[in-house]
C-alpha cells in the first residue's frame, strides 16, 4: 500500500509571517506589570503590622506541639 506524500507549494514565499494576537493577550500582561510596578513602587511607605498577641500564643503552642 503506497502513501501519499505532499507536495510543495508552488507560491513563493513572502518572507514575513502575519501573527494575530487576542486583545486579552496582550492587555493582561500589561496589567500584571503595572500592577507588579506600583507595588515595587508603593513598597516605600509600607510599615509593619501590629499582630494580636492571640496570634503568637497560638503560633507558640504550635510550636511546642511539633517539638514533642
Amino acid at each position: 500500500m503506497s502513501a501519499r506524500t505532499h507536495t510543495r507549494s508552488t507560491h513563493p514565499a513572502t518572507g514575513s509571517v502575519e501573527v494575530r494576537l487576542p486583545w486579552w493577550a496582550v492587555a493582561l500582561p500589561a496589567i500584571g506589570f503595572a500592577a507588579l510596578l506600583l507595588l515595587i513602587v508603593g513598597s516605600g511607605e509600607a510599615h509593619a503590622a501590629t499582630t494580636d498577641p492571640a496570634v503568637g500564643r497560638l503560633l507558640e503552642r504550635i510550636m511546642t506541639l511539633m517539638a514533642r
